[in-house]
This record gives C-alpha cells, sequence and structure tokens, in this order.
C-alpha cells in the first residue's frame, strides 16, 4: 500500500492482489476486520490503550462540561468533529444487531465487534442517564463545525450541548436511542450482565419519555439537526422500532401488547423500501418477523408479509422489483451517500435469508418463488461490488484490495496527524488539507465512502462529499453483511 496504516503491532493488515475471481472467506475476514477497526477512527473523547489506528489521539474531553455533564466519548459521525444522537444510535443499533445474528461468525474478531457496540452505547447510556428529564441528543454546531477543516484533536469550535425534553420533545431520536440501548443490552446479556441490565434499565426509561412526550426532533432543535439529520419520516417508524427492540431484549408482554395495539397506527401496515437513520419501516419488519418464522407467533405474521414486499422489491427480474440499479449491478437509491442503502439492503438479505431457513421457507414475488439462497446470492453482489467487483474496480472500502479512495471526505484523515505536525492546525488553516490533490496522510481504514453514481462512475475528490465521505451508518450494517460471507462465502 503506498500509505501506512498505523498500528499496534499485533495487528498486521494483510494484502490481497484482487482478481477478476470470486472472494474467499479470507477477504470476507480481512474485510470484516477493517469494517470494524473504522470505527476506531471515529471515536470521540479519551482513547484506550489499545487504539489500533493511532494517528488518532484524543479529542473533546471536556464535552458537557460546561453544562455539568459527562458527554465525553461516542462517535464522530462522518468526516466532520459533529456527535449526532439520531445517527449515532442507529449505528448503534445496526452494529449491535450485526452482533446478534452474525457474532458467531465473528470469529476473533467478536470482541472488537462488542468494543465498537460499547463505545456507542457507553455515550448514549451516560446521554440518557444525566438527563432525567430529557435526553441528551448532540454535542457540536455542525453550522460553526462545518465553516472549519479542522482534525478532532486540534477542534476549537464551540461543543454546543444539546437535548430534547418533555417542551421540546425529540421521540424520533429518542426511540432510536431506547433501540441501541436495548439491541445492545442483547450483545451484553452473557458477557456482562450488569451492563446488560443497566441498557435495558436506561432503554425502558427513554422510550416511555419518547412515547409520552411525543414529537420529531427537528421541529425542536431545527437548524441544528437539519439539513444534516433531520427526521424526514417523522417518529412513528422509530417508536415502533424502539419498541419492537425493547420487546426483544426484555421479553415483557408490555411492549409486546404495545406492538400489538400501536403497530397499524406506527406503520404496521405500510409498505416501504428504504431501510436507514431515518426511516426504520423496513427493518422493524424483518425484526418482528422472526417471531412468526423461527417461533410460529401468529401476531407477528403481518410483519412476515410486508418484510416479503420489501425483499422482493430488491429482487431483479420479479415482477414485485422496484428497485433501480447502476448498470454494474449496485443497487442505487440516492446520488448522496448511496451506499448506506447498500449495505442496509445487503444486512436486512442475509438477515431475512436466516430466518426463513431456519422454517425451510420461501418468499413468492409475484409469480416467482424466491429461495432463501437467492436472497443471500443477491446481497453477494452487492457486497462484492463493493469490495471491488464493479466496472471502476475499485473497492469503495479504504484499504481494502489495490486500488480504493485516496482522497476521502474526512477532517482527521486528510489532515497530518498530531505525530507528524504537532503544532495546532487552526480552523481555517486546515482547508489547504481540503483542497490538497495529495492522498490522505492517515489510512482510515475500513470507511466505506459514499459511493459511485447511478453510472458506476465515482470521482476520487475529498469535494465531492457526496460520494467520498465515509459514514458510521454505512459501515455498521455491512460488519453484519461480512461476518456473514466470511463463514459462508
Amino acid at each position: 500500500m503506498p500509505y501506512s496504516i498505523t498500528l499496534a503491532l499485533y495487528f498486521i493488515l494483510p494484502f490481497f492482489t484482487l482478481s477478476s475471481s470470486a472472494f474467499t472467506s479470507q477477504h470476507y475476514s480481512t474485510a470484516l476486520q477493517y469494517s470494524i477497526l473504522f470505527f476506531e477512527g471515529q471515536r470521540s473523547g479519551k482513547l484506550p490503550s489499545n487504539q489500533r489506528l493511532t494517528w488518532r489521539g484524543n479529542s473533546a474531553l471536556s464535552d458537557g462540561s460546561s453544562y455539568h455533564v459527562d458527554l465525553v466519548g461516542g462517535y464522530y459521525d462522518a468526516g466532520d468533529n459533529v456527535k449526532f444522537g439520531l445517527p449515532m444510535a442507529f449505528t448503534t443499533t445496526l452494529l449491535a444487531w450485526s452482533v446478534i445474528e452474525f457474532g458467531d461468525s465473528m470469529g476473533n474478531e467478536i470482541e472488537n465487534a462488542r468494543e465498537a457496540v460499547r463505545w456507542g452505547s457507553d455515550y448514549l447510556l451516560k446521554a440518557a442517564t444525566d438527563a432525567p428529564n430529557g435526553l441528551y441528543v448532540q454535542v457540536g454546531d455542525p453550522n460553526l463545525d462545518h465553516k472549519c477543516w479542522e482534525r478532532p484533536e486540534d477542534m476549537d469550535t464551540p461543543r454546543t450541548v444539546y437535548k430534547i425534553t418533555a417542551q421540546n420533545p425529540g421521540s424520533d431520536v429518542a426511540s432510536e436511542t431506547a433501540a441501541a440501548l436495548a439491541a445492545a443490552s442483547i450483545v451484553f446479556n452473557t458477557s456482562d450482565p450488569s451492563y446488560s441490565n443497566k441498557l435495558l434499565d436506561a432503554a425502558l426509561k427513554v422510550f416511555d419519555f419518547a412515547d409520552k412526550h411525543r414529537g420529531a426532533y427537528s421541529d425542536s432543535l431545527h437548524s441544528v439537526v437539519c439539513p444534516f439529520y433531520c427526521s424526514y419520516s417523522g417518529y412513528n417508524d422509530e417508536l415502533l422500532w424502539g419498541a419492537s427492540w425493547i420487546y426483544k431484549a426484555s421479553k415483557n408482554s408490555i411492549h409486546l401488547n404495545y406492538i400489538q395495539s400501536n403497530g397499524h397506527i406506527l406503520g404496521a401496515d405500510d409498505d416501504d423500501y428504504t431501510f436507514s437513520w431515518d426511516d426504520k419501516r423496513p427493518g422493524t419488519k424483518i425484526l418482528l418477523s422472526q417471531d412468526f418464522l423461527v417461533q410460529n407467533s401468529e401476531e407477528f405474521q403481518i410483519y412476515k408479509a410486508h418484510s416479503d414486499n420489501y425483499i422482493c422489491s430488491l429482487i431483479p427480474g420479479t415482477s414485485s422489483s422496484s428497485g433501480q440499479y447502476t448498470p454494474g449491478g449496485l443497487f442505487f437509491k440516492g446520488s448522496e451517500s448511496n451506499l448506506q442503502y447498500v449495505t442496509s439492503a445487503a444486512f436486512l438479505l442475509v438477515t431475512y435469508a436466516k430466518y426463513l431457513s431456519s422454517n425451510g421457507g420461501a418468499i413468492r414475488c409475484g409469480t416467482s418463488r424466491i429461495s432463501p439462497e437467492e436472497l443471500i446470492a443477491e446481497a453477494k453482489k452487492q457486497v462484492d461490488y463493493i469490495l471491488g467487483e464493479n466496472p471502476e474496480k475499485m473497492s469503495y472500502m479504504v484499504g481494502f484490495g489495490e486500488r480504493y479512495p485516496q482522497h476521502i471526505h474526512h477532517r482527521g484523515s486528510s489532515v497530518p496527524s498530531l505525530h507528524s505536525r504537532p503544532n495546532q492546525v487552526s480552523c481555517n488553516e486546515g482547508f489547504q488539507f481540503l483542497y490538497s490533490s495529495s492522498p490522505n496522510p492517515n489510512v482510515l481504514a475500513g470507511a466505506i465512502v459514499g459511493g459511485p453514481d447511478n453510472g458506476d462512475k465515482f470521482s476520487d475528490d475529498r469535494n465531492n462529499y457526496q460520494q467520498s465521505e465515509p459514514a458510521t451508518y454505512i459501515n455498521a450494517p455491512f460488519v453484519g453483511a461480512l461476518a456473514y460471507f466470511s463463514k459462508t462465502p
């Protein structure tokens, strides 16, 4: 590789020369390692001694202090230095779901995966428990942050703290936070039961707050979350999603009854074809379909039917297909950060295939019978495209393969590290690195960028954030998909 990745000595990044032949289990295992490693590059707060991306340093160590709360930690969402609560919570939920479904396939990476979940859940736990009458949902003013190009270790933009309350509600971000805490509690219910119980207790309280004080956080926080992470889909989808994860974690009848009583109002009957940090409807359907497919719970049959509709929309060549694909075969939903929709769809495909296989089932898409194996084959096409089987012969995962993006839209990766440039790089001084034609000096291994356009073309340009910016919620579901293929290539 032309640029070294500074890691702890025990962690060696093997180099693969990728040919046109199919990826092997070893390729997927390596990609899995990278996909989890990426989250270490997104860490905020005091870094642990076993930090492997050592070009990163401590950052934002006073977050929350001016408000007399401890909000140190968590993840920066993408290439900036803001901690946005909605995408961070979704990232944590999807990382946890990846571990829940495919942790058994992660091998030696399972501990790193759990640590990635914990880094998110630790922060969300503080954000929930330090606000008894609300929830802390963001640190950093994005409008000011985006006027600077600074590595996180240097940032001197205001670390403003934003909170939702009964008077200024945010049922969407609160319900997603409850989902993340509940899903994480499942991850740790065996390895750390005390921590798991704390997470579930916090999830119950946050969800209760979200349900009692309904409203969209976009309406409460306005320009500090919009247009960055507006709640375009509203908050009903998150309420059902949050209740579903609490039911999965607790198995209590209260949340089962909540789902049964409120599901129709909150979107159980809706067909929607986008699963993302904003819209949880397809994910909720597939999550709850497990109870029908695996446990034969008849009350969840409706979720299986709508899961079928979503999955059929993704299968090209069937009469039910509604997805758009590039000439090279990539699922295409939007010009900005399209790979977030690809990774989430690939994860849902392999997860639903797992559920279907448990009872020998299949789905019917119009006149076509679609087997679990066909769902897996479609997911594999999408995964392989991202890893380099595409018209550009470009891996869209940084550090993987012979050719990958070198100019990603990411402050920490593009500004020289403290090791090579110990003096502060100021707000405006950093823009020379945004506009530089040189490759990023710090390789953010495992980062998946926004990806190519609808004609399979990719611009490796730091200024083209739509294509070149990585994000935690792109990687999170990919962890689960890669874990599956690392054992079943």
